[in-house]
């Protein structure tokens, strides 16, 4: 492994869950459902990229908007695979996850509103 390979992929899981405020078998999952990638030591440990607690914590902003593992998956592809992000790309990924959360939000109040009108709950439409 180079110095660059070393410096860049330095931190543990344990380093990241705490870097990101999840716990290490959050961060397992996370890189098993492939939001982040490890790289691996000669000892088949994982080691992450000092940048990769930014983008936990912003799976964990997707993850209250309600987005699932394949949405997020997709809205981080605004991002580079590695490399830190560039200010454009971080507003680019910022102006999608508010657009779908907007979306998100106006589908809600409509649900809301069915909910408190005299229907029957087993006459509402659904969203589609």
């Amino acid at each position: 492994m180079s110095s660059t390979t070393e410096t860049r992929a330095s931190v543990t899981v344990s380093d990241l869950a705490r870097d990101s405020g999840v716990s290490a078998s959050a961060v397992r999952f996370y890189e098993d459902s492939g939001l982040i990638t490890a790289e691996r030591t000669p000892g088949n440990q994982r080691r992450f990229t000092p940048g990769d607690a930014c983008r936990i914590k912003v799976i964990r902003v997707a993850q209250r908007v309600g987005l699932s593992v394949h949405d997020i998956k997709t809205l981080l592809e605004l991002l580079p695979e590695t490399g830190e992000p560039t200010i454009e790309q971080w507003s680019a990924l910022q102006k999608a996850l508010v657009q779908e959360t907007n979306k998100r939000v106006r589908e809600l109040n409509l649900v809301l509103a069915d909910l408190s009108s005299d229907t029957k709950l087993c006459a509402l439409t659904p969203l589609t």
